[in-house]
């Protein structure tokens, strides 16, 4: 039976749906989002091979899948869009990425798929430019915001003004927390969850402040990363920017013990 999503915004015509438990085997756990307007349908950062299948059947009962519109990943990683080749061949969608990363997700698109093509791969992928900018959905439209080096290179995050969720990819994720299908209820117990994932994953903690200032000019009333818990509510959200802000993490912590030839063999 197809896994029941989270249902996080619906006011009868705009929905914002997410899928937490697609991942089987090995893989990490994420998170899987639908947003729907009408009759147009978006798919934020859907994953992989594991997710593929699993996530096209669920979604499936809340739309056509060869009628969506667009498929939006935040970064390169194959959890967020190593399936991209079964979404260009079984939909129409645009897939939605940096500028950054246009050029190299065709690299993930085998001869075979290239060829079922009526054009190139490169003609169904909208790269947006570092500054980011809004990609028109529906009655509405999605906010593709810049959000470089968390932690990708060239990173975006995706805010709905509709439903004022901000999906933040890898930037707010936790992992080994119980419970991940429910929001945040304890910020400080959840810390712990979120804090080594940040100090190896996000570039500085310069960056995220700027991230922050920026996400703060928004009216946000929920985050959601693609790994682990969501935070809803103003003051959650407000307690994940200050946390963020302050932390320490990626070029902060590096010395010159991190920079010495290695001597043991693996």
């Amino acid at each position: 039976m197809a896994a029941e999503p989270i249902v996080l915004f619906d006011n009868g015509h705009h929905k914002c749906l997410m899928f937490d438990s697609l991942v089987a085997g090995e893989g990490v756990q994420s998170n899987q989002c639908l947003l729907v307007d009408g009759k147009h349908e978006a798919l934020i950062d859907p994953g992989g091979d594991l997710t593929y299948t699993p996530l096209s059947v669920a979604a499936s009962r809340y739309m056509k899948i060869q009628d969506l519109d667009y498929v939006f990943a935040s970064h390169q990683d194959p959890d967020i869009i190593g399936a991209i080749d079964r979404w260009i061949v079984h939909t129409k969608a645009q897939i939605v990425t940096s500028r950054l990363w246009a050029r190299f997700l065709p690299h993930l698109v085998s001869d075979y798929v290239s060829k079922q093509l009526t054009g190139s791969v490169y003609d169904r992928i909208l790269a947006v430019p570092d500054a980011g900018g809004k990609v028109k959905f529906g009655d509405s439209y999605i906010q593709c915001l810049p959000a470089h080096f968390m932690h990708s290179v060239g990173n975006l995050q995706f805010y709905d003004p509709v439903s004022k969720i901000l999906f933040s990819g890898d930037l707010g994720a936790s992992l080994g927390g119980e419970d991940d299908h429910l929001p945040v209820q304890d910020f400080d117990k959840h810390i712990p969850s979120m804090m080594g994932f940040h100090r190896r994953y996000i570039a500085s903690r310069k960056v995220c402040q700027l991230w922050a200032n920026m996400v703060r000019e928004l009216d946000v009333s929920a985050i959601v990363p693609q790994h682990g818990k969501r935070f809803e509510g103003a003051d959650m959200v407000d307690r994940f920017l200050n946390w963020v802000s302050s932390v320490d993490c990626g070029i902060d912590l590096m010395t010159q013990e991190n920079y010495r030839p290695p001597f043991e063999f693996i």
